[in-house]
């Protein structure tokens, strides 16, 4: 189905629009202060500073260590089942562990010679930004950013599958929420966007917000239910509201990994939000139900090699039928020999 160029325009203006306001509320708060600067924010704000001791390795460490936590508690529940057979393990191990030894350098490459390069003399030049500017800066740069990637790659046929591997797993949890093709990761835009505002001297502001935006993003995809209580108990309803709408939950996400939509729960056309829901709010892309869906990943789904998974189109799949077994310039199979029903809630070919 093609883009409607209508709509993508329309939201482009709006995200445009987005983009700017905590630009504008900068500025404001700069002139309201008649151009003085209290402090620089390259350390921790004064009021901050007690949480110094939680925050100072949960970048090298601590978000793994909490990721692993919570997928042995997931695996001890036996939320599983029987879907993490052995070739599932495989592609979820190397998508989980390679990123981190393969990454770091690209991003140490463009931190510390591409940008300097690109952008001589800036480093540091918005240290003078109070530290609740720089935060929803990076905030709404960072997820905005990544909320149109994610959009595109579900509704342009020639970045679908470099996305699929994250829809492939046929369950939930920690185990998935790292599963991606190693090239949709290092393109990650957000990624180099919040580098080089780091450059310019966003870093504080920036870990706070790689802290809570990882929190919430692993939250979502585990398949531990926790905002369950919020929608069971009649008094914790307005809590749930704001929630489900600002934020996503295990709830709208879980619908987005349906492998379809036809049960009225499943979403893969939308839920689009990694951090904030509110831009499918926004844009018309969110479906809030309160229910989860029965099944996960792709209907047409292979089992393929975790190389083809992880490093299409570089290294290609052999199983004859597979989407990953073709170049990047082709269409998936399931487009070109229409060999998936005409049914538009089965979820393989692009949607949008």
């Amino acid at each position: 189905m093609a883009l409607d160029q209508t709509k993508l325009k329309r939201d482009l203006g709006i995200s445009l629009f987005i983009y700017s306001l905590p630009v504008l509320a900068i500025f404001l708060y700069f002139k309201l202060n008649n151009g003085h600067v209290s402090e620089s924010h390259l350390t921790l704000p004064t009021y901050l500073e007690f949480l110094q001791p939680a925050f100072k390795n949960i970048r090298s460490w601590g978000l793994i260590v909490f990721s692993i936590v919570l997928g042995i508690v997931e695996f001890a529940a036996g939320l599983y089942d029987e879907h993490w057979t052995g070739r599932e393990r495989k592609v979820d191990i190397i998508c989980f562990l390679a990123p981190k030894l393969l990454l770091p350098p690209v991003i140490t490459f463009f931190s510390l010679t591409a940008l300097p390069y690109l952008l001589p003399n800036l480093a540091n030049t918005l240290s003078w930004v109070p530290f609740w500017g720089g935060f929803f800066l990076i905030a709404i740069a960072d997820d905005l950013t990544q909320y149109w990637y994610h959009r595109l790659h579900h509704q342009v046929p020639f970045l679908w599958r470099f996305h699929r591997t994250h829809h492939s797993a046929p369950y939930m949890g920690m185990a998935m929420a790292s599963r991606q093709n190693f090239l949709y990761t290092v393109f990650f835009s957000q990624i180099y966007l919040t580098a080089t505002l780091t450059y310019l001297g966003l870093g504080i502001p920036a870990l706070f917000v790689l802290v809570i935006k990882s929190i919430i993003t692993l939250g979502a995809h585990s398949s531990i239910a926790w905002d369950k209580p919020f929608y069971k108990y009649k008094a914790l309803h307005p809590i749930a509201w704001v929630l489900e709408r600002l934020i996503s939950t295990p709830a709208t996400h879980h619908a987005h990994h349906a492998d379809t939509s036809g049960d009225g729960v499943g979403h893969f056309k939308g839920n689009f939000g990694n951090m904030f829901f509110i831009w499918d709010v926004i844009f018309g892309t969110g479906l809030i139900t309160r229910k989860f869906p029965q099944s996960y990943g792709t209907k047409t789904y292979k089992s393929e090699e975790w190389y083809a998974q992880f490093l299409w189109p570089i290294f290609k799949s052999k199983i004859e039928g597979s989407p990953l077994a073709d170049g990047v310039l082709a269409l998936p199979t399931s487009q070109k020999e229409n060999t998936v029903a005409t049914n538009q809630n089965v979820y393989e070919p692009v949607q949008s």
